[in-house]
């Protein structure tokens, strides 16, 4: 058991004893990273599971809902959309100190990077070919349908999140960024008109995100659902699109490198990857990358003040601070012009 839990273990072990039965094992071990909700590993008896919880201290309000996480693993797990299976779900803060839920452990593969460093070159452009095909199937799923018709308010997605990350930012106490203003501003004066489009939007779906086959380039489970809602799909194709932006040492990104010898895909045959299994989907534009950049910025941002609080994991609020300007900058880049591919 790692010495890093942050609750008690004994009561935990309880809780499933009582639950599923006495068992002779249990493991529980916090998984190394990641900066949303604590996350470990538990092994009882014969069962391997993944715990979730929101991290301890205060948090913003509606921030890190493990309870929404969980009701969109219920919803989508019979789907076929791969997510993994959802076990149970615990509100009452009192047994680990915050709420928190239970799914089945995946197998699988995770890549930290965009450039997948751990995967063959001969595979790299099918895993990216991979995540575009489950991000279309988690498009494909009609909210309604799974009960999810009110998980957000549909329509103006883009005009309702921009003043959502917009007010976050303006009441954060991280030091000026004047690339994040600018940025806020452009995107204020170039909204796309609302062209309808309502789908659950995952919030955070990029390659870090999800796990893929053991052995084959196919996503088996989309994890981390912290930030999803009712939104609009282009949303999540735009924030994966950040990888063609960021630099590698920006969170991973493959600005900069050799795509063709890396086996890398470029950002036009991800796009039209996605595009063939959506059809009728509006184009990409500039405004789609340069919202995720801003969003993905102020999200930093918000780390940055949790580790000025302590309560961030595996960051410095200084290391979080530079890498929100970093991300803002390159918003500022793409509504320039250095690096977008799609206008």
């Amino acid at each position: 058991m790692s010495g890093d839990i942050d609750f008690d273990a004994g009561a935990l072990r309880r809780f499933l004893d009582d639950r599923f039965g006495p068992q002779d094992s249990f493991a529980l071990d916090r998984i190394s990273g990641g900066q949303s909700n604590p996350t470990y590993f538990v092994t009882h008896g014969s069962r391997d599971m993944v715990l979730r919880k929101q991290p301890n201290g205060p948090i913003l309000r509606g921030a890190h809902a493990v309870d929404r996480e969980y009701r969109v693993l219920d919803a989508l797990h019979p789907t076929g959309v791969p997510v993994p299976k959802p076990v149970l779900y615990h509100e009452d803060a009192a047994l680990l100190g915050t709420p928190f839920y239970l799914m089945e452990r995946v197998e699988g593969r995770v890549f930290a990077d965009g450039a997948l460093q751990d995967a063959d070159p001969s595979e790299r452009q099918a895993l990216w070919m991979a995540l575009a095909d489950a991000m279309a199937q988690m498009h494909q799923v009609r909210p309604d349908a799974v009960g999810l018709g009110d998980f957000g308010k549909p329509g103006n997605y883009f005009e309702r999140q921009i003043g959502r990350w917009g007010r976050q930012w303006e009441a954060s106490e991280t030091g000026d960024i004047p690339e994040l203003d600018r940025l806020l501003a452009w995107l204020k004066d170039n909204l796309p008109e609302d062209d309808g489009a309502v789908s659950l939007a995952h919030g955070d779906y990029r390659m870090g995100n999800v796990l893929f086959h053991p052995t084959e380039p196919r996503v088996v489970a989309i994890l981390d659902w912290e930030l999803s809602t009712l939104g609009h799909p282009l949303a999540d194709l735009g924030y994966c699109c950040m990888a063609w932006h960021t630099a590698p040492e920006e969170y991973g990104g493959i600005l900069g490198l050799d795509l063709a010898a890396e086996g890398l895909p470029d950002e036009e045959t991800f796009v039209a990857r996605y595009m063939d299994k959506m059809p009728d989907s509006a184009p990409l534009l500039t405004f789609h990358k340069a919202f995720s950049l801003f969003r993905f910025a102020v999200i930093w941002v918000g780390i940055a003040d949790r580790a000025r609080q302590g309560n961030a994991a595996g960051s410095s609020g200084t290391d979080a601070a530079a890498l929100a300007r970093r991300f803002a900058i390159r918003g500022v880049e793409v509504i320039e012009g250095s690096h977008a591919a799609s206008a």
